[in-house]
C-alpha cells in the first residue's frame, strides 16, 4: 500500500493535531501518525493531569484556612488511588475526544511509529505513505542523567503511574516540573526535599519570581538545597540515597524524581533518510516558518527546542497550516512576548522581558514598578501569604516590556494583561483602566 496525502504529521500531540485539523479545514488530505496515546505529553503526562494534581493539592491550602471563615472541618486523609482512577478515566475520555475530533475533521490517523523513508515518504511498520509535506511534531521526553543508579529514580512521566503517595520524596531539578510536582507532593502530605545545581529555582524567569517562590516553598516546609550535583543513587534498607559530587550523602527517600530537563523524541524518525539536520542537542532547527533545512519538511513544538509550551505548539501548527493551505503568505508565529504560568504553590505568571533582559537591551530607559501585599483572602487568619507583582517599562511613554506575578490567582489574571502587553500597552493605559475592587488584579492598574 502506498497512499498519497497532502500532509503527513508524525506526532499526535497538541501541535501536530492542531496543524492537521486546521489543514483539513482548508481541504488538505491529512494523516496523523502517533505511536502512543493521542494528545501527546500535555494530555497524557503533562499539563492536564498535572493541573488535576495541582487542584488536588490546593485543597490542602483551602482546608488550612477554612477555620478562618468559621468552618469546623476534619480532613480524614486522602485517597491517592481513588484520585488516580478518576484522573486516568478523565484522560482516557480526552483521548477518545481527540480521536473523534480527527474523524469529524476528516483527518486520517494511524497508531504506530512513523519514520522517514525520504522527504516525501513516511513509513509506519510495513505501510508507506507518500506526501507533499511532512510535519515532525514528536515532542520530547524527560532526561535521566547517566550516573550510577540513575534508574532508581522516576521521571515526570512515571509520576502519573504512581499507585500510592510516597512519604519521603527528593526531586532533582530547579525548573517548573520540579517546583510543580514538589508542591503537589507536599500539599498531599509527603516530606519533600528539592536539590538544585545552582543557586535557586525557575532561574530563567524574573529574579523576583524565583526568589519569592523559593522563600514561599521553604516557609511552607519544603526543603531546598542549592549547589547540589547528583553523583549516584543507591538503594539501602531505609530507602533511596543520593550522594552528590562533593561527597554529601542525603537522607533516604521513598521516591527520587528526576526533573532536570527534556530531550527531543527523534531517535526512531530516521531523519537522515530525508537529510533533515539536527543541532548538538538533537533538536530540529527551523526558521520562522517552521521549515527545516529540507523545504517540504517542517517541525514544530518541543522537538524544535523552541518555547516548550502546549499553546505555543498549537499556535505554530495552526499558523503553518494557514500559510501552507490557507493562502496566508508570510503567516508565522511571533515567539516574543509569550505568556506562561507555573502551577507552583503559590502560582506564578509571567509575560515579556525579565528585568535583567530589559536592562541589558534598553539600559537606563528602563523603569520598574512593584507591588507587594497580602491578598484579602488571608485577612481573617493568622497565617498570611504575600502576592508580589512587577511591571517593567521602557522609554518616556513607558511601554510595558514585562509583567510578573506570584500569588493566588496569578494563573487566571495574567491572560488578559498578556493581551494588552502584546498589543503594545503603555503604563498610562493601565493607569487609565478602572480597577475591579476588591481583587488582587487591581494592583496592576494602580501601581505608582
Amino acid at each position: 500500500m502506498n497512499e498519497q496525502y497532502d500532509l503527513v504529521v508524525i506526532g499526535g500531540g497538541s501541535g501536530g493535531l492542531a496543524h492537521a485539523q486546521r489543514a483539513a479545514e482548508y481541504g488538505a488530505k491529512a494523516l496523523v501518525v502517533e505511536s502512543g496515546r493521542l494528545g501527546g505529553t500535555c494530555v497524557n503526562v503533562g499539563c492536564v493531569p498535572k493541573k488535576v494534581m495541582w487542584y488536588t493539592a490546593s485543597h490542602r491550602h483551602h482546608f488550612n484556612h477554612a477555620p478562618d471563615y468559621g468552618f469546623d472541618i476534619d480532613v480524614n486523609g486522602h485517597d491517592w488511588a481513588k484520585l488516580k482512577r478518576s484522573r486516568d478515566a478523565y484522560i482516557e475520555r480526552l483521548n477518545g475526544i481527540y480521536a473523534n475530533n480527527l474523524n469529524n475533521k476528516g483527518v486520517h490517523w494511524v497508531s504506530g511509529q512513523g519514520r522517514l523513508v525520504d522527504a516525501n515518504t513516511v513509513a509506519v511498520g510495513d505501510e508507506h505513505y507518500t506526501t507533499n509535506n511532512i510535519v515532525i511534531a514528536t515532542g520530547g521526553r524527560p532526561i535521566v542523567p547517566r550516573i550510577p543508579g540513575a534508574d532508581l529514580g522516576i521521571t515526570s512521566d512515571d509520576f502519573f503511574e504512581l499507585e500510592e503517595r510516597p512519604e519521603r520524596v527528593m526531586i532533582a531539578g530547579s525548573g517548573y516540573i520540579s517546583v510543580e510536582l514538589g508542591g503537589v507532593f507536599h500539599g498531599l502530605g509527603s516530606k519533600v526535599h528539592i536539590v538544585v545545581r545552582k543557586d535557586g529555582v525557575v532561574r530563567s524567569f524574573d529574579p523576583m519570581l524565583g526568589g519569592e517562590l523559593l522563600r514561599a516553598m521553604r516557609e511552607d516546609g519544603i526543603s531546598v538545597d542549592t549547589g547540589v550535583h547528583p553523583a549516584r543513587l543507591e538503594r539501602t534498607g531505609d530507602g533511596i540515597v543520593m550522594t552528590s559530587e562533593d561527597g554529601r550523602r542525603f537522607e533516604p527517600v521513598d521516591c527520587f524524581l528526576w526533573a532536570v530537563g527534556r530531550a527531543p523524541n527523534i531517535e526512531a524518525l530516521c531523519l537522515d533518510k530525508a537529510g533533515v539536520e539536527t543541532d548538538g542537542y538533537g533538536f530540529i532547527p527551523v526558521d520562522k516558518y517552521q521549515t527545516t533545512n529540507v523545504e517540504n519538511v517542517f517541525a514544530l513544538g518541543d522537538v524544535t527546542g523552541a518555547v516548550a509550551l502546549t499553546p505555543v505548539a498549537i499556535a505554530a501548527g495552526r499558523r503553518l497550516a494557514d500559510r501552507l493551505y490557507g493562502g496566508m503568505d508570510g503567516r508565522h508565529l511571533d515567539y516574543s512576548g509569550i505568556p506562561t504560568v507555573i502551577f507552583s504553590h503559590p502560582p506564578m505568571g509571567t509575560v515579556g522581558m525579565t528585568e535583567p533582559e530589559a536592562r541589558e537591551r534598553y539600559g537606563g530607559s528602563v523603569k520598574v514598578y512593584t507591588s507587594s501585599f497580602v491578598a484579602m483572602y488571608y485577612a481573617l487568619g493568622e497565617k498570611k501569604s504575600r502576592t508580589h507583582m512587577k511591571l517593567i517599562v521602557e522609554g518616556d511613554d513607558e511601554r510595558i516590556l514585562g509583567c510578573h506575578i506570584i500569588g493566588d490567582g496569578a494563573d487566571e489574571m495574567l491572560q488578559g494583561f498578556a493581551v494588552a502587553i502584546k498589543m503594545g500597552a503603555r503604563k498610562r493605559d493601565f493607569d487609565d483602566t478602572v480597577a475591579i475592587h476588591p481583587t488582587s488584579a487591581e494592583e496592576l492598574v494602580t501601581m505608582r
